[in-house]
């Protein structure tokens, strides 16, 4: 199982998505700052996820995301204000 995951800073108003086959060890690494590209806004919680049979749907929509419009859109669902 692949999951595609959401990410907000609770220090900071910022949100990562991203995709991992174990979603609580990537928590984690995210949380004891071991990802570069978010390294400065940890502590992050689980906000959202989707989950997926296999690596490729799951990556497709990990882009899908990504792209700002897309974020955006999931933020303001997910009852947050968009940046």
């Amino acid at each position: 199982m692949y999951y595609v995951y959401v990410l907000k800073s609770t220090i900071l108003k910022r949100f990562y998505i991203g995709y991992s086959s174990d979603l609580r060890r990537r928590l984690k690494e995210h949380n004891d700052s071991r990802s570069k590209s978010d390294k400065g806004y940890s502590p992050w919680e689980l906000v959202y996820y989707e989950a997926y049979k296999d690596k490729l749907t799951a990556t497709k929509r990990e882009k899908q995301l990504k792209k700002h419009a897309a974020k955006t859109d999931l933020i303001v669902r997910l009852g947050f204000e968009a940046r």
